[in-house]
């Protein structure tokens, strides 16, 4: 099966969307400590610190709409069948994925310490967006 580059670079995001829940969904059974790691917001730390459900249903929230991310990006390259509200999909989940790139600009620009994790996610992220970017133009050449 021969796929076009665009079907390649959605492919590619939507395996790293899927990696990127799983990873989540890890800091579950990891504990405080991962999701310190993972740069989780205090409250979330602390919730898993303190065994509320914040940080759990937070978390799974999140792998979720990241999870779904996989599956609109399959579906653009033809995975799997085709789903509802594809390209609306495709515009929402780009500019979200391009934000989340952004947003590290500020924290980049004024740390005293470069933190190579945001960096790192960031530039993945970039990546990401840049892949749903390829698929949505895609799909509005296609008839």
């Amino acid at each position: 099966m021969s796929f076009k580059v665009t079907s390649k670079l959605l492919i590619s995001a939507g395996v790293i969307a899927a990696v990127a829940a799983i990873w989540h969904l890890l800091c579950i059974l990891g504990g405080p400590s991962w999701f310190a790691f993972a740069r989780a917001p205090q409250q979330v730390i602390e919730s898993a610190q303190q065994g509320t459900l914040l940080a759990p249903l937070s978390t799974l929230v999140v792998a979720g709409l990241m999870f779904t991310c996989s599956a609109f990006a399959f579906s653009a390259a033809r995975l799997i069948r085709s789903l509802p509200l594809l390209k609306s999909a495709l515009i929402t989940i780009t500019i979200l994925c391009i934000l989340r790139a952004l947003s590290a600009i500020p924290s980049l620009a004024y740390a005293n310490d470069l933190d190579l994790w945001q960096l790192v996610a960031s530039s993945v992220w970039l990546y990401t967006g840049v892949c749903f970017l390829a698929g949505t133009v895609a799909q509005y050449k296609t008839p």
